[in-house]
Formats: structure tokens, C-alpha cells, sequence
């Protein structure tokens, strides 16, 4: 099988792995023939060039800015990303055959690139939906419904929908909120496509959690807490100014942040004037050792604001699984993240911004070390079992199996 695959979020191999190169050489390793395209951002790249990448042709296509940008900036570039890759894709891809069209959304004005891609090649695609755009803005206050802004973007979700083939989505909440906005969308077009990733040994020997520990300012006693990931609007992080604020005093609980976004500036410096002694903020680290820091912590933090109406999934739960933390989410009521942690015994869930609830479990997870093992090891075995790419792999299989 030959299959296109398009995306925005796509890192370069000596930057490490996603949920998207991990994806694409799995179905390579199990002999399929993967092309990518990447809308990569032009302030990584200086023109449109062809690589390979662990065996895998990587066409990184030129385009404007997607992350880490203001509003302006991020709308320009997904009104004009489409037309950029469609070019790429003409100049290097012209005279290929592809048995499947393989995306990502958002951005969903991909919708264009994508219809003019099935029609080329005749072929079918298969959306992995990850956000459900533009409601994700009007829920956390960027714009509102009567906004020029959203009525343009919806009309572009919309055709997103019709013109793929099927949708994978992350929850069983993903879908019923789609068929719910959507009617016109016929059910059997939906299906569970979760995140997953290619599955390691996440073991890590007390020398080495120690000397990563020193390396960070960390002792090997400590109940460390961390966040790891976007610092956005969506993530809604003034309850975690909160929460820092609430154990100020606690020597042995540390915090440790690390990650970049348009929050990170303002949130890092409110934590400086506040001269937290437990709290340690990185923009970034190595790779290799956010990896074998976040293997040596005690506990996995996730933020949602609260105010979401649309079910939302966050990335960063699949890295606290995969090193067998216990999760603290502060999440909204609508998505059904929740549930999960609930189901699977793997962390404790509040909404955004309940103080009270949040001590009270976060308190139960810092003093009881049996628990937060437990609670890590049940995380661990939902990883193994629900996202192995392997998973995705057969399920991208079985759909054009079934499509022919």
C-alpha cells in the first residue's frame, strides 16, 4: 500500500519522535510506502526541500508559522497552507500513486490540499481529528460565534467532514460531539483513532534517576510534580498560579514546568515575583533528558480550561502513561478524559479551578507513595494495551481493506 501522509507536526530525526513519525515508519516497517509532507514552518526552513528520515521520504514544504504565533499570524498561515503544500506536492510528487491520503486536522483548511490530493491520485483519506476547530476558540473567548472569523473557519470544518472518507477520533466523546454538530455527517464515517506511539522500556535505573535529579536541582527524596508541554490559552493556567501558590511552603513537593507558548512568558515571570523556592520553569531541555526527567518524577500534570465546551484529549497524557506517573488533571466536564482516568484507576480528575477538590486529591497522591505506584503501573498497562501504533496501523490496514 501507498500511502500520502500530511501533517504539520512532523520533528526532524536528531529532534526526536511524535505520534506521527512513530505512525508513518511503523506502517513503513510493516511494508507499506509512506510519503510525507510536513507543513513545516519557515522559520525552521529556508525553502521546500525532500529529505529522507529513517528511511522514510519527508518533504518538508516552506509555509508560514503555526506555533507559538499569535492569532493573526496562525490565521494566515492556515488560509494559505493548502496552496503551499499543493505545490510541494506537484513539484515532487507529480507522477506517484498513492492508495491513501493520510492527515491531520487541524488545520482544517488541509480540507483543500487534501480533496485535490484524492482527486489526483484517486484515492481515498482518512482524517486523524485532533482538535475540533474553530469551537475550541469561541469556547476559551479568542472570538465569538457572530465573528467573521468563526463563521469562515466553521464553513471550512464543515467541508473538512465531507471531504474525508473516514475520521479517527480520540474518544468515544469525540464522536458523539461531532455527530451531534454535524448531523449531516453519516455515522459510519466515525471511528476511535486514539494517539499512540511506539512502545519502549521506560525503565530507568536509580543511578540514572538520581544523577538526572542532581542535574535539575532535584533531591532523591522529593514528591516532584510535572507539567510538561503547551503553555496556552486552552490549557487554562491560572489555576495552576493557584495550585503553585497553594504549597509555596511544601520543601519536599517540587514543581518542575517546562515548555514554550503564548502563556509561558507571562506565567514564568508571575512565578519569579513570586520567588517560589519548590518551582523550577524551563523553556526547554534536551530531549533525552525531558524524557528521563519525566521518568523520574512522581506525578503528571494536566490543564484544561474550563470553560470547553468541545471534548478535548491532551498530547502530553500519552508520555505520562508511557513512564508510569499517576495524573492530575484540572480539566472542564465535557470531555470525557475524565472518565478514562476513572475507568482505568490511573489518576485523579477536577474541574479547572475547584481548589478544594484539587487538594484533596492532589494531597492524597503527594503523601501516599503505594498509591501513586498503583495508580502509575494501572496508567502503564492502558498504554501497552490502547496506544500501540500498532493499533493504528491496523486500523489504517483495515480501512482500505474495506474500501476497496
Amino acid at each position: 500500500m501507498k500511502i500520502l501522509f500530511v501533517c504539520s507536526d512532523y520533528p526532524k530525526p536528531e529532534k526526536g519522535s511524535n505520534i506521527y513519525t512513530d505512525l508513518a515508519e511503523a506502517l513503513n516497517n510493516n511494508n507499506h510506502v509512506v510519503k510525507v509532507v510536513v507543513a513545516e514552518e519557515k522559520k525552521k526552513i529556508k525553502k521546500t526541500t525532500l529529505f529522507e528520515e529513517n528511511g522514510i521520504p519527508v518533504l518538508r514544504v516552506k509555509t508560514g508559522n503555526l506555533y507559538e504565533v499569535g492569532f493573526i499570524e496562525k490565521t494566515i498561515t492556515f488560509l494559505t497552507v493548502s496552496h503551499s503544500l499543493k505545490k510541494g506536492i506537484n513539484e515532487f510528487f507529480a507522477h506517484e500513486n498513492f492508495d491513501l491520503i493520510l492527515f491531520q486536522s487541524p488545520p482544517v483548511t488541509f480540507h483543500r490540499v487534501i480533496k485535490w490530493a484524492m482527486n489526483k491520485y484517486k484515492a481515498p483519506s482518512y482524517l486523524m481529528m485532533k482538535d475540533i476547530f474553530p469551537q475550541n476558540g469561541v469556547d476559551i473567548g479568542l472570538y465569538s460565534k457572530a465573528s467573521p472569523v468563526y463563521w469562515y473557519f466553521r464553513n471550512q470544518e464543515k467541508k473538512l467532514y465531507k471531504t474525508s472518507s473516514k475520521i479517527g477520533c480520540m474518544s468515544p466523546r469525540n464522536i458523539s460531539y461531532l455527530m451531534e454538530h454535524n448531523p449531516y455527517i453519516n455515522k459510519d464515517k466515525f471511528e476511535i483513532f486514539r494517539n499512540t506511539v511506539k512502545i519502549e522500556d521506560n525503565k530507568i535505573s536509580n543511578e540514572e534517576k538520581e544523577n538526572i535529579r542532581k542535574k535539575y536541582g532535584l533531591e532523591k527524596d522529593d514528591v516532584v510534580a510535572i507539567f510538561g508541554g503547551n503553555f496556552g490559552k486552552p490549557q487554562g493556567l491560572d489555576f495552576l498560579l493557584d495550585i503553585l501558590d497553594e504549597y509555596k511552603y511544601a520543601k519536599k513537593l517540587k514543581f518542575v514546568l517546562i515548555g514554550r507558548g503564548t502563556e509561558k512568558n507571562r506565567i514564568f515571570s508571575e512565578i519569579k515575583e513570586k520567588g517560589y523556592k519548590n518551582v523550577y520553569t524551563y523553556d526547554f531541555i534536551p530531549r533525552k533528558d525531558y524524557e528521563n526527567l519525566t521518568r523520574t518524577c512522581d506525578i503528571g500534570l494536566i490543564f484544561l480550561d474550563k470553560r470547553f465546551t468541545i471534548p478535548n484529549y491532551p498530547s502530553k497524557t500519552l508520555s505520562y502513561l508511557e513512564c508510569s506517573l499517576p495524573i492530575m488533571a484540572a480539566i472542564d466536564k465535557n470531555t470525557d478524559y475524565g472518565k478514562m482516568l476513572e475507568e482505568t484507576n490511573s489518576g485523579f480528575w477536577v474541574e479547572n479551578g475547584d481548589i478544594k477538590a484539587y487538594k484533596n486529591c492532589f494531597d492524597k497522591l503527594v503523601g501516599n507513595k503505594k498509591l501513586r505506584s498503583e495508580m502509575g503501573k494501572n496508567g502503564r498497562k492502558y498504554f501497552e494495551k490502547e496506544c500501540n501504533v500498532v493499533n493504528s496501523v491496523k486500523i489504517i490496514e483495515n480501512y482500505i481493506e474495506g474500501s476497496k
